[in-house]
């Protein structure tokens, strides 16, 4: 949301509030009901998200042919879609040479702060996982574990497996960045 301010005579302001108002009405979060199309991400990009611009982000496809819906996740950063379906949610990342999947151990986002995280991983791509999770302003969260390569699993997504737990201090929108010899990705993770 963006509001602009216009200079009128030494010192008054007039705001574009009526604007403002009409796009926060539009704006809703939580969990789209099974079965129902969220509307896309008024930007559609993975940009670095901003604090003063909130947005959800969705997907413009119905749905995966797998049984799983995408759903909007929260206002607060263009975070990856979060799919729900019989087991833990998911969420697929933006990658480079390398395709990215988390399976989140948590209800739903946003996730908790303060509170160990676990997050499975499955990457595609050569040679061992490192990864990190910052905040735009640079704050680090605690990697509590991990990653720890898994020898299999009942989860079907393509790439190696690595288990994660992670502490976010703080609340905001986490980038979640994964590399390997070849291949890197990331996603957005909104924690409240």
């Amino acid at each position: 949301m963006r509001v602009v301010l216009f200079t009128v005579a030494r010192g008054m302001l007039v705001g574009g509030v009526a604007a403002a108002i009409a796009a926060v009405a539009g704006c809703s979060a939580g969990v789209l009901a099974a079965g129902s199309a969220p509307s896309p991400s008024a930007s559609g990009s993975a940009a670095r998200p901003s604090a003063a611009e909130p947005a959800a982000s969705a997907s413009p496809e119905a749905g995966t042919g797998d049984g799983v819906r995408p759903v909007v996740t929260g206002t607060e950063c263009e975070s990856a879609p979060v799919r729900l379906g019989q087991g833990f949610p998911e969420v697929q990342g933006i990658g480079r040479d390398a395709e990215v999947w988390g399976l989140l151990f948590a209800k739903k986002p946003p996730l908790s702060r303060g509170k160990e995280i676990k997050i499975v991983w499955r990457m595609t791509g050569e040679g061992p996982l490192s990864v990190k999770a910052t905040l735009p302003d640079g704050t680090a969260a605690k990697l509590a574990w991990g990653p720890e390569q898994h020898g299999g699993s009942s989860w079907q997504r393509p790439g190696e497996e690595w288990g994660t737990g992670f502490v976010f201090p703080k609340r905001g929108c986490w980038k979640v960045e994964l590399t390997r010899t070849r291949g890197s990705g990331h996603v957005w993770l909104p924690v409240r």
